[in-house]
């Protein structure tokens, strides 16, 4: 498997429309069904931000990493593999529980990390008010 530095740019500026249809479903679970559609339409809209360690952002998330054999963190590693963009992780800073929230992309986080722990995510990160 290539390292994650030595590719040619692996990661995409933008989230595909799955990707921030993912996360507005998700954060629905989470926050009132129209203040969730607000922050999924933020991270639309906000700039892809490229300065986060895939080791940082899931510490600061709190949850455990998936292991190179769960099957959304493989299918994100043949990407890799292949040379494919990846989407850039959406991110929602609760600042009122003081946590880092993936919205979309826990498993292109641990794949990074599997492949390279310095590797920097790029992410699109919105802040709850």
């Amino acid at each position: 498997m290539r390292a994650l530095r030595e590719l040619p740019g692996p990661w995409g500026d933008e989230p595909g429309p799955r990707d921030l249809a993912a996360a507005r479903d998700y954060l629905c679970l989470i926050f009132e069904p129209r203040f969730a559609v607000r922050l999924a339409e933020a991270l639309a809209a906000v700039e892809t931000i490229r300065v986060h360690r895939a080791s940082d952002l899931l510490r600061a998330t709190g949850a455990e990493p998936l292991r190179r054999k769960d099957l959304d963190v493989r299918a994100e590693l043949d990407k890799i593999d292949r040379g494919q963009h990846l989407a850039p992780v959406l991110l929602v800073r609760d600042v009122t529980r003081h946590v880092l929230i993936v919205a979309d992309g826990f498993a292109r986080i641990c794949a990074s990390k599997i492949v390279n722990e310095d590797a920097i995510v790029p992410c699109r990160i919105v802040t709850t008010g």
